[in-house]
């Protein structure tokens, strides 16, 4: 799980849209209390942005640099799966020239 430490060196923020209440969106709230103190103490100057809407799907998104964005949506998604949307938006940013 080293990818953890490497958000902050692949990109500048890191926004996690869900749901307050909807069904759909309660695996990114089960993986966002799970989570977030550790991503935050390893990436402490990162923004990790938690934006509740309501009616909206969960969704993933990275910003880098340059304005570059990607996005994930996590609809149905389970832990493991969001991990691993996290891992593929750091690869990403990895892979982008700066």
């Amino acid at each position: 799980m080293a990818w953890r430490a490497q958000l902050s060196r692949s990109m500048k923020e890191l926004r996690i849209l869900f749901c307050p209440s909807s069904p759909e969106s309660s695996l990114t709230r089960e993986f966002i209390e799970k989570n977030y103190k550790e991503l935050k103490a390893l990436n402490p100057k990162l923004p990790i942005l938690i934006r509740e809407c309501t009616g909206i799907e969960p969704q993933l998104w990275a910003r880098y640099d340059m304005g570059v964005e990607r996005g994930i949506n996590l609809k149905g998604k389970v832990e493991p799966q969001i991990e691993k949307a996290v891992e593929e938006l750091v690869k990403i940013g990895g892979a982008l020239k700066r």
